[in-house]
């Protein structure tokens, strides 16, 4: 056995680490990200000096080849949920890797799932993290840090991956062009065509917000989210889900209940009316049967009273 195979099947046993500081994370060991046909999952791991790409079957646990990096490498976790690794292009033939740590420049590696080999790799001069792939997989849109001392500010940009080129601009909506981007990933829900990515951000001394980000057109809108309860930590505990044939985003807790919905075409929010957070109208109908038998009863036992009244008179007379 190989020493790059040794260490492979050692960390298997090893739980998943998000590197990286920030809003967004490089993941090693752990479950990995599941490839296309479900049959492998991709972990990367620390080889000490260099990471391992491993492709590691479901059923079985076998390592069915690795890939090799120089340097720290990790699958990217762009929010904080542990269980959420994306990278996978949508024909699961390319995974995208990035490098571990904030440190400029930025690298990104593309491997190739079927012989396990690297495509191509790219650096960037500055702090960029993975974002999101449009449905082709032919761009790559990315976060860029571009405040030192802030930790949380960012602008998404899109990079051409056929032309191996950062394109100019950041990537948002011309009428939100005022809107300050900063925050930290939570979670996030994706169309089942994999054009829109929603991710919900918190922002420490603000409103937390949905960023909703068109990875067709190259386009973005921020929507504000009401918040009184202060600190934000509570929406670590929020779910996102699509819904009515993805027309609306639904934020619910983990119990269940309710928060907001959000219509994705005009972006209004909707919150749950009584009738949907308190069944109301069953209370109304219970209430109206009850009455509606005592109003029965009283009117049978008034019969019966009069009857029995009438009956009695005769024998008093």
């Amino acid at each position: 056995m190989s020493r790059v195979a040794a260490i492979v099947l050692a960390a298997l046993a090893l739980p998943s680490s998000a590197l990286a500081g920030g809003p967004s994370y490089v993941a090693q060991g752990g479950l990995g990200i599941l490839s296309k046909d479900g049959k492998n999952r991709f972990v990367a791991l620390s080889t000490g000096g260099g990471t391992a790409i491993a492709r590691i079957a479901v059923h079985g646990g076998a390592v069915h080849g690795w890939a090799t990096l120089d340097g720290e490498w990790g699958i990217p976790q762009p929010t904080f949920s542990a269980t959420r690794l994306e990278g996978l292009t949508r024909d699961g033939k390319r995974l995208i890797v990035g490098s571990v740590g904030f440190a400029s420049p930025a690298r990104f590696a593309l491997i190739n799932t079927q012989n396990l080999r690297v495509r191509e790799n790219f650096s960037l001069d500055g702090r960029f993290a993975y974002d999101a792939l449009s449905p082709d997989g032919k761009t790559i849109y990315l976060t860029q840090y571009v405040d030192a001392d802030n930790a949380s500010r960012y602008v998404v940009r899109a990079y051409d991956l056929e032309q191996q080129r950062l394109l100019p601009g950041r990537v948002a909506e011309k009428a939100q062009r005022g809107w300050v981007m900063e925050g930290f990933a939570v979670t996030r829900a994706t169309s089942a065509d994999g054009r829109w990515v929603y991710t919900l951000f918190m922002r420490p001394g603000g409103y937390p917000f949905v960023h909703a980000l068109d990875t067709v057109k190259g386009a973005a809108h921020c929507i504000g989210l009401p918040w009184r309860a202060g600190k934000q930590d509570a929406l670590l505990n929020m779910r996102m889900t699509l819904a009515n044939g993805e027309d609306a985003l639904v934020f619910h807790w983990k119990s269940g209940k309710q928060w907001l919905s959000v219509d994705t075409a005009t972006w209004k929010i909707t919150h749950p009316t009584l009738s949907n957070s308190f069944p109301w109208r069953w209370v109304v109908i219970s209430v109206m049967g009850l009455l509606g038998l005592l109003v029965v009863a009283g009117t049978i036992g008034r019969r019966r009273f009069v009857r029995h009244a009438e009956e009695a008179l005769p024998q008093a007379l």
